[in-house]
């Protein structure tokens, strides 16, 4: 397992790379192979994760909170001291509703580390779009731009007197139109500085 700054190939988009520094700790999974099929007719895949990728998938779709302080720690070691001084740290705000959000909790858990706020709702989905599709099921990053369209917005929560550099913390990192989306909003906000993102994993799109 490495951390890595994410490479000019994975974003194209020029505006994007500008203002954002990007890193991430390690590959999602290493392959998968078909060994069965759903009663619907999708495939049932068997997938070999990294151990970050594993870790991830215990806490999403296993509810193994004990992951969070493991998987903060690496981001801490592993992905902050490639980053700018950060003053505050936010979630990307999650595509599914669950009681509890994992990327919410490890957000908060990095933030405690590295002795910083969290803010939880400083980016939220809007009101008009919550209920809007998953974007699970889109392919291409150009579909999830459209869908994302309007999807995020800024509650200016932000009461101290200056600007403050922010890391947006992610559980996977793929097309980055999810991420680039969130970015762009807090990029509009006078109390933002620099921005920086921290995925724990990453796939090709």
């Amino acid at each position: 397992m490495s951390s890595r700054l994410m490479p000019q190939h994975d974003t194209p988009n020029r505006q994007w790379e500008s203002y954002v520094r990007r890193g991430t700790l390690d590959k999602h999974s290493l392959g998968s192979v078909v060994v069965g099929q759903y009663p619907n007719g999708r495939p049932i895949f068997d997938t070999t994760r990294t151990e970050i990728g594993e870790a991830l998938f215990q806490l999403k779709y296993r509810n193994d909170y004990s992951q969070v302080k493991p998987l903060a720690k690496a981001v801490e070691r592993q992905i902050v001291p490639l980053l700018g001084e950060i003053g505050l740290v936010i979630p990307a705000p999650a595509s599914t509703v669950r009681a509890r959000q994992p990327v919410s909790e490890l957000a908060s858990e990095v933030a405690h580390r590295i002795g910083v706020p969290c803010f939880n709702n400083l980016v939220v989905k809007s009101a008009l779009v919550a209920n809007a599709g998953s974007l699970k099921n889109l392919t291409t990053k150009e579909e999830k731009v459209d869908a994302l369209a309007g999807r995020f917005v800024l509650n200016k929560t932000i009461t101290n007197e200056g600007r403050w550099n922010t890391l947006v913390v992610d559980d996977l990192y793929h097309t980055g139109a999810t991420l680039e989306a969130v970015c762009a909003t807090l990029a509009g906000y006078d109390k933002i500085g620099d921005i920086y993102v921290a995925a724990l994993t990453w796939r090709k799109p």
